[in-house]
C-alpha cells in the first residue's frame, strides 16, 4: 500500500507542477499580448493627434485663403 501512496503523491506533484507551469506561461503570454496592444494603441493615438493638428492647420490656411480672396476682390473693384 505504501507504493500506491508514493505513486499518488508523485502524480499529485506532477499535476500541480504542470498546472502552475501552464498558468505561469499563460499569464506571461497574456501580458505580452497586452503590451503589444498598448503599443498599437499608442501609435493610433499619436496618429489621431497628428490628424487633429493637420485639421487645425488646414482651418487656419482656409481662413487665410478667404482673407486673401477678399483682398483680391477688393483690389479688383478698385477700393
Amino acid at each position: 500500500m505504501a507504493t500506491e501512496v508514493i505513486v499518488s503523491l508523485i502524480t499529485l506533484c506532477g499535476s500541480a507542477l504542470g498546472t502552475f507551469a501552464g498558468i505561469f506561461l499563460n499569464t506571461k503570454l497574456t501580458n505580452y499580448r497586452i503590451e503589444q496592444l498598448e503599443k498599437k494603441q499608442d501609435k493610433h493615438n499619436s496618429l489621431i493627434e497628428r490628424v487633429y493638428q493637420i485639421e487645425q492647420h488646414n482651418a487656419v490656411i482656409d481662413e487665410e485663403i478667404k482673407v486673401a480672396n477678399h483682398r483680391i476682390s477688393d483690389l479688383e473693384r478698385g477700393e
